[in-house]
């Protein structure tokens, strides 16, 4: 038991870690919507190949959303300090979830031939997993609430 609650401790400094360091890089100043068809009319390379073009369109977008980039970078950054935390871990490993997800199918999907990324960002998903899975007696209220289609009258 005592060796579980060190592994918890270990996998949400990991993820909390992982989550604070990727929201940093998501507060920079967004490129001009323009930016990549200006790059092709003066003949400047875009991208060095289709795969690598397929990762700078889909970033690209996201931060020409005005918006989403940078929310992005705030929900990892809450993500990553509710789970340092310890206290608030367990709704830090919920809201990570989506963003560990969406990580790993990024590297899946746009980046499937680097192995070494695919692996790390499957552990990533699979200890956020874990997490959640560990402290499923105090989710398991929340998700089996039999008393919500009980009709009861006053």
């Amino acid at each position: 038991m005592k060796a579980l609650k060190i592994i918890i401790i270990i996998l949400n400094l990991y993820i909390g870690g992982f989550m604070i360091y990727g929201s940093f890089g998501k507060f920079k100043e967004t490129p001009k919507a323009t930016e990549i068809v200006e790059k092709v009319q003066k003949g400047e390379e875009v991208a060095p190949n289709v795969d690598v073009l397929k990762i700078k369109n889909y970033i690209f977008g996201m931060k020409q959303s005005g918006f989403f980039w940078q929310f992005l970078g705030i929900m990892e950054l809450v993500a990553g300090l509710l789970l340092v935390s310890q206290v608030s871990s367990r709704i830090g490993a919920i809201i990570a979830l989506p963003l560990t997800v969406n990580i790993f199918l990024f590297h899946l999907f746009l980046e499937g031939h680097e192995i070494g990324e695919l692996i790390q960002t499957l552990c990533l998903l699979l200890a956020n997993l874990f997490l959640i899975a560990s402290s499923f007696k105090i989710w398991k209220p929340l998700l089996l609430d039999k008393s919500i289609i009980q009709f009861k009258e006053a």
